[in-house]
């Protein structure tokens, strides 16, 4: 298993290295729109458990950054505590950030687990989600993520 972690890590490095998006805002995974998660409702992510574009009429700032959501309610739900509906590594890929690379996602491709949710990107060769998900090695990935993380959200991409 270590082996294919490894052959997926250096695959992904340079599958991907073109995909890497310029950006003023280091630590979120967004374009010159400002707008986060492609559109998608973070709390959709969370309490549903469900990838659901959102409404610009539904809108709200956090840190800078907009967000999306599919009603009012939702708005609401997000503003009285919106630390908790960031997404992880500012909605790029897990699986990336583990590797050390900031990686565009897929809005579908994702995971909650222990009250937060992590995007994935989409290919063709690797299911970076699947291999998050390992019980054998999720800790694990997490733990280096979390701490690549630390260094890459200071850094552009």
């Amino acid at each position: 298993m270590k082996n294919l972690i490894k052959t997926t890590v250096l695959g992904l490095a340079l599958a991907f290295s073109t995909m890497l998006s310029a950006q003023d805002n280091k630590a979120n995974n967004i374009d010159n729109s400002n707008i986060a998660l492609q559109g998608y409702s973070p709390v959709s992510y969370l309490d549903l458990e469900l990838a659901q574009i959102g409404d610009k009429n539904f809108k709200s700032e956090y840190n800078k950054v907009n967000y999306y959501f599919t009603s009012a309610k939702q708005k609401a739900t997000f503003d009285k505590n919106p630390a908790k509906y960031v997404p992880q590594y500012g909605g790029f890929c897990a699986f990336g950030i583990y590797a050390g690379a900031k990686f565009r996602v897929d809005p579908n491709k994702f995971i909650v687990e222990d009250g937060k949710y992590y995007l994935f990107l989409t290919n063709v060769e690797v299911d970076a989600k699947q291999l998050w998900i390992e019980k054998d090695v999720h800790s694990k990935l997490t733990a280096t993520a979390d701490n690549n993380w630390e260094k890459l959200s200071k850094t552009h991409n």
